[in-house]
C-alpha cells in the first residue's frame, strides 16, 4: 500500500466509525431491518416534549448504517400522553415559526433531523412539523402531525365560533 492509500483507509475506518458511533443515539423503540441484502433499517425514536410532557412524538426514519447516503424521509406521528396545562402553553414559544424541540443529526454531512412545535391559537391545537436539514432530490421532507388541546385542561372555550 502507498502512503496515500493508507491515508484513505484511516480516514475512511474512522468515517465508519463515527456514523456507527452516531447511530446508537436515541430513544429507540424500535428497529425493523428492510431486508437480508440491505444495512438500512427503519428506526422508531419516542420523544416527550420538553415543555409539555403530556405530549409523545413516535418519529420514524431510515437508518443506513455504514452508508453516507442516509435518506432524509421520516414520519411523525404525536398523542397526548398526559395531561397538558395551562401553564405548559403559557410558556411556549407562540409565534409563526414556532421552536424547535428535538434536534438530531442524522449524517456526518451536515445533515439533522428536526422538530419543531407550532401553536394554532384559532384552533387551539400544537402541530409538529418534523423536517431534514438537507435538501434531498430538489426537495427537503417533512411530516406533520397535531395534537388538539380539546380535552385537556388548557383548553379555553370559544367565545363565538360562528
Amino acid at each position: 500500500m502507498t502512503g496515500l492509500t493508507k491515508k484513505l483507509v484511516c480516514i475512511a475506518s474512522l468515517a465508519v466509525a463515527l456514523v456507527l458511533s452516531l447511530s446508537g443515539c436515541g430513544d429507540d423503540v424500535g428497529k425493523v431491518s428492510l431486508g437480508l441484502f440491505t444495512t438500512k433499517d427503519v428506526i422508531i425514536d419516542a420523544r416527550h416534549d420538553p415543555k409539555i410532557p403530556g405530549v409523545t412524538c413516535h418519529i420514524s426514519r431510515i437508518e443506513a448504517d455504514l452508508s453516507l447516503a442516509d435518506p432524509s424521509d421520516m414520519s411523525i406521528s404525536c398523542r397526548q400522553t398526559g395531561p397538558i396545562t395551562a401553564a405548559e402553553i403559557a410558556n411556549i414559544d407562540k409565534s409563526k415559526n414556532g421552536e424547535v424541540v428535538f434536534k438530531e443529526s442524522l449524517s456526518i454531512l451536515f445533515k439533522s433531523l428536526k422538530v419543531r412545535r407550532i401553536y394554532d391559537k384559532e384552533n387551539q391545537t400544537l402541530l409538529y412539523l418534523s423536517y431534514s436539514t438537507k435538501e434531498t432530490n430538489g426537495s427537503h421532507k417533512h411530516a406533520l402531525s397535531t395534537v388538539p388541546l380539546y380535552g385537556t385542561e388548557a383548553w379555553i372555550e370559544p367565545l363565538n365560533r360562528n
